[in-house]
């Protein structure tokens, strides 16, 4: 169903929020927020259990570790390419819808470190007999494995080949292994998924996208996946039915939202993590970030890596953790400073993370730049 009605901005904000779970949450486990956003950015695991686990109504640090320990969560290279967390079964699917343009865009170091075709299913094959009847190996076991079979592998090397073999479908992550990440063969981990024909994977992955992320664009979409533009319209075409479009600035929106979620009396504050969905979902950040804030960031430049403050939708400024012996001491870094009301809204944020840590009580200092 498509509408031409003009969007406010803070209707954009405010539908975002409640689709990505940030603003009342709906989903008892970790594993029910990663199948619903489709899959969420993972190479900063800490952070990544903290962005599933703020978006479930019990989150739990502990509980989410579980849940990846036993499978229910898988991380394995897939969009962009980097790490995400996915669900076990739309693991196949997905990787073989993205995983192409995942190896296009690796293309120039995979000749650069003489990994061809024939290197990499040669170190397939080594990685496959390692990991058979359910062992679990960290990336450095493998590349002894491999060394011992005439191959080379370590540093770069080493670390293409084990993201093609992830690419390939052929291993993702296990338990970990004390803090040591460990993978395993994937056809062990999600053995019964379902497999989709690639029209079918196109129009899921569209549709899970502007279900959890919209509104959003087109643009906003081929950035997320990673997907051609012309892929990305064929999958927007198949899933017209079920979404609706309206206008903000000559530019279109899409969405399964039939209404505007209510302004809460009271602001809302999030600590979002780096690469949180929030920020990394969409190509055009500018609803929720004034880039005259760049100067207060960190030397990198770029609020995509920062933890973030968000009040009421738009980030206010940074936040940093430091895991000490006894405590968790947070360092708030605020735009401006913050009103009594939003000061209160935080506590309670900060709370909620504590009771996510579980174990150790924060301390917490606030510097404004």
């Amino acid at each position: 169903m498509s509408e031409h009605i003009p969007f406010t901005l803070d209707e954009i904000i405010r539908s975002r929020l409640n689709n990505q779970q940030v603003a009342g949450p709906r989903f008892e486990r970790a594993e029910d927020v990663v199948r619903w956003l489709g899959a969420v950015q993972a190479q900063d695991f800490t952070a990544a259990k903290w962005a599933v686990g703020q978006r479930s109504r019990v989150p739990n640090d502990a509980k989410v570790e579980q849940e990846f320990a036993d499978g229910k969560i898988l991380r394995t290279h897939v969009m962009r390419p980097t790490w995400h967390f996915v669900a076990p079964e739309d693991i196949h699917w997905m990787l073989k819808l993205t995983a192409p343009r995942v190896n296009a865009a690796s293309a120039y170091y995979l000749r650069r470190l003489k990994l061809d075709a024939g290197e990499i299913k040669r170190s397939n094959a080594v990685i496959e007999r390692a990991l058979r009847d359910g062992k679990q190996l960290t990336r450095d076991e493998l590349g002894i494995a491999l060394k011992k079979a005439g191959i080379p592998a370590i540093d770069l090397r080493l670390t293409f080949i084990v993201m093609c073999a992830e690419l390939d479908g052929l291993i993702c992550s296990g338990a970990r292994r004390g803090k040591q990440f460990t993978y395993a063969l994937l056809d062990e981990r999600a053995p019964k998924t379902k497999r989709l024909g690639r029209d079918e994977a196109l129009a899921e992955l569209t549709l899970r996208y502007f279900r959890s992320h919209g509104p959003a664009t087109l643009q906003d979409f081929v950035w997320w996946s990673g997907l051609t533009t012309a892929d990305a319209k064929a999958g927007l075409e198949m899933v017209k039915p079920q979404i609706r479009c309206r206008e903000m600035d000559h530019q279109t929106y899409w969405s399964c939202d039939t209404s505007s979620p209510e302004q809460e009396a009271v602001p809302r504050v999030a600590l979002l993590s780096n690469y949180d969905e929030t920020i990394v979902g969409y190509a055009d950040r500018s609803a929720i970030y004034d880039e005259s804030h760049n100067h207060q960031l960190d030397g990198r430049g770029s609020v995509l890596f920062m933890h973030t403050i968000l009040i009421d939708g738009r980030i206010a400024g940074t936040w940093k953790r430091t895991i000490k012996a006894r405590t968790v001491e947070i360092e708030l870094n605020p735009f401006k400073p913050l009103s009594k009301t939003e000061k209160l809204a935080l506590d309670n944020e900060l709370e909620r993370f504590g009771q996510f840590l579980g174990s150790k009580p924060l301390t917490f200092r606030e510097i404004t730049i």
